[in-house]
């Protein structure tokens, strides 16, 4: 079979899509996206999937095989995710279209693995985000109780199979989320901006704060007695999953108005404030509070203001950012799951009908409702395990 462009085609299951065909089918005017996001909203975007609980959390389970070695932990799977980031960045601005790694695998290993890999996005994102959702509902319920003592019953509060019946705050979330995605992409990207604006404001007000209580007695040792450097690298793999996000990025690339410049900014500038942002939290937080106190820890940046600095109006307004940070998380990989879906619709790969976008707010509307009412229930009903 031969392209538009002359070349040749694999044919069946192995058949490839080009770029050329790829490109040109994002015009047309049934499933045509709105290119309406700049770089600032872009790079906003990576570090909205980023940067979520994983910083508020992954200290306390990284650091009793670091200890303060964990700076460098940082470091190790910040430079290992520069690699992933360098290849989704110029294959983001090489296939300017929407649908990340699917779109990628159709373009060069063809259309049985594009089919697998699209699949495997959708449970990966679905999964993702019912579990964050989850721990959201977690979060709000001991946030109303410490602040303003109101108890949420734990049937309509928690997961099933850890004392709830329905987790209702959970549902909630994914339908709000799913609520401002239909309002389109630049309402979306700028609600997602807000937040993100906020929750490094918390990360800032962390170090300023945190830094107050800072000791380089707590340093020493550097590293873990009879554990050593390769304690370091062990926790290293763990810090690696505070990192995974800046992939979604790359779904947006058919409503990036500039794509071939601001992809690849956006990807790498995400990484590189992330990676710098995660590093100054852990070393403030190992300066300001000895490791083994932080090791183990639920909430080990609050635990840094509250034992450490002794500022307990700070520790709540960090696990206030805490939850601002899940609910961005949620919505990028919302975002992320419905270009996914979209895209192997106009594909083929599902009914084609199902690509169908609104006609002026040109978002694939069908496709995020269901996915909202999908990890809705999953959130509510079904027994998974927390994801934050």
């Amino acid at each position: 079979m031969a392209t538009a462009s002359g070349t040749k085609r694999r044919k069946g299951l192995f058949a490839t899509k080009p770029i050329d065909v790829l490109v040109r089918e994002t015009q047309e005017k049934d499933t045509q996206l709105k290119r309406a996001v700049g770089v600032l909203d872009l790079t906003a975007l990576g570090l909205g999937a980023i940067i979520g609980t994983g910083i508020f959390v992954i200290i306390g389970e990284a650091i009793p095989t670091a200890g303060p070695s964990i700076i460098l932990s940082f470091v190790l799977a910040g430079v290992t995710c520069v690699f992933s980031a360098l290849a989704f960045a110029e294959l983001s601005s090489g296939i300017p279209v929407s649908g990340s790694a699917y779109t990628y695998s159709y373009a060069t290993l063809g259309e049985l693995a594009a089919w697998i890999i699209g699949w495997d996005l959708i449970l990966e994102y679905g999964v993702s985000i019912a579990g964050v959702a989850i721990g959201w509902g977690a979060y709000l319920k001991d946030l109303l109780d410490s602040l303003f003592g109101i108890s949420l019953p734990d049937a309509i509060a928690l997961p099933p199979g850890e004392g709830g019946t329905v987790n209702l705050p959970a549902a909630f979330l994914v339908l709000a989320v799913a609520g401002v995605l239909m309002l389109g992409v630049r309402e979306s990207a700028r609600t997602n901006t807000i937040m993100v604006f906020f929750k490094l404001a918390v990360l800032a007000l962390f170090l300023v704060l945190g830094i107050t209580a800072f000791h380089s007695s707590n340093f020493s040792p550097f590293f873990v007695e009879g554990k050593g450097f390769g304690g370091t690298v062990t926790a290293a793999t763990l810090i690696f999953f505070a990192y995974i996000g800046f992939d979604a990025v790359s779904t947006s690339s058919e409503e990036v108005k500039q794509p071939k410049r601001d992809l690849p900014i956006a990807i790498i500038g995400s990484l590189v404030i992330a990676t710098a942002l995660y590093i100054a939290v852990a070393v403030v937080a190992t300066g300001a509070l000895p490791f083994k106190e932080l090791a183990g820890s639920d909430a080990p940046l609050a635990d840094v203001l509250d034992k450490g600095a002794g500022i307990t109006w700070g520790a709540q307004v960090i696990s206030f950012g805490a939850l601002v940070a899940i609910t961005s998380v949620v919505l990028t990989l919302l975002y992320g799951q419905s270009r996914i879906l979209f895209a192997m619709s106009r594909d083929g790969l599902m009914p084609k009908r199902v690509a169908h976008v609104h006609p002026t707010r040109r978002t694939p509307i069908f496709i995020i409702g269901v996915c909202g009412v999908l990890f809705a229930i999953l959130a509510a009903f079904v027994p998974l395990k927390s994801i934050v």
